[in-house]
């Protein structure tokens, strides 16, 4: 049985909710960048030919050179992070008491399900295997505590805003570091991740997915995507830009960011989180304007935003200025978001 987990996205569900029409919103309930990278036009044989080895191989080559990756450290790609996330656990040692993994509860949930579908028990103790998620998804903070023993799973999908935060260089050996085009590069339903680790356990997962397990057209992409060190850089300064903005716009509707202070511009920029005393209104309230946020079910004082497209700004702006002021009175509270 498949049981349904929360994550952002979920636009089909909102609009049966709150009604419209998929078109009508702007949906904030993910962390993708909104200008995605430029995929151009592609060779028409990436439709219509297997992959083969040397598309495979310039792509892990573009991969390495992109995040610096040390030689003695193997690479996969992967038909998006979640696939890696689901086969990890198989991976893994499975000897007496290696069963146990760390894994806070505030963060992405996929890695925990994936683990309990393998029969591991998560905890949120010490354990022979711990999970980060760094930056963590949601609260956008960059863990700083690296150095546990033990075997380490590090999900950088949200990292590439800040490569120097990152661990792949780090050179220890029992660590395996997961990697996104959907979040930096905005192409989430290109469905390519990476795992780079250990060449035994990389070896282990590549098994697992076997051939073929990127499209032709995704590793075309891919290639260009890495390759394209220009692009990321001014990315990073837009995204950095944008945050700043959703956070100040935020904070003249009355939301103040979970993390404020000098130090809140160090967090990723691709989502920005907001706590607040009643953020299921303020997320309702938001959807009478057709703008989805995102909630979460274990924290109900959360509020996270993703950053809008170029050309949304100016609907979120004045959606910003009411739905304030309807916060400020405290019958929009109990007011039904209604459908039309």
């Amino acid at each position: 049985m498949n049981d349904a987990r929360d994550h952002g996205g979920a636009l089909d569900a909102a609009v049966a909710r709150w009604g419209g029409k998929r078109g009508d919103w702007i949906d904030l309930s993910t962390g993708i960048n909104p200008v995605p990278y430029p995929v151009g036009d592609l060779p028409p044989d990436v439709w219509t030919a297997l992959p083969d080895k040397g598309a495979t191989d310039r792509l892990i080559a573009a991969a390495r050179a992109f995040w610096q990756v040390p030689d003695d450290r193997a690479i996969l790609a992967a038909p998006g992070a979640s696939a890696l996330i689901a086969q990890l656990p198989g991976c893994l040692p499975s000897g007496p008491g290696a069963q146990r993994v760390q894994i806070r509860p505030d963060t992405y949930n996929e890695h925990a399900a994936a683990f309990r579908a393998s029969g591991w028990t998560v905890t949120h103790d010490p354990a022979p295997v711990r999970v980060v998620v760094h930056p963590n998804n949601p609260t956008g903070k960059f863990c700083s505590d690296h150095a546990s023993p033990g075997t380490l799973i590090l999900d950088e999908s949200f990292c590439d805003t800040h490569p120097d935060r990152s661990q792949v260089q780090s050179g220890r050996p029992d660590t395996t570091i997961l990697k996104s085009l959907g979040k930096f590069w905005g192409l989430a339903g290109l469905r390519v991740g990476f795992a780079i680790g250990d060449a035994g356990l990389i070896g282990r997962l590549a098994t697992r997915l076997g051939p073929w397990a990127v499209s032709g057209p995704g590793l075309e992409i891919a290639n260009r995507a890495l390759s394209d060190h220009v692009w990321a850089a001014a990315t990073r300064q837009r995204l950095q830009d944008d945050a700043a903005r959703l956070d100040a716009l935020m904070r003249t509707a009355g939301a103040e960011s979970a993390r404020s202070g000098p130090g809140a511009m160090d967090d990723c920029p691709l989502f920005r989180l907001y706590c607040l005393d009643d953020a299921e209104n303020w997320h309702r309230e938001f959807a009478r304007h057709r703008i989805l946020t995102r909630t979460f079910p274990y924290n109900p004082r959360w509020l996270r935003l993703g950053l809008p497209a170029p050309h949304h700004w100016p609907r979120l702006e004045a959606a910003c200025g009411t739905v304030g002021g309807a916060m400020a009175t405290p019958s929009a509270r109990h007011r039904p978001a209604a459908k039309r």
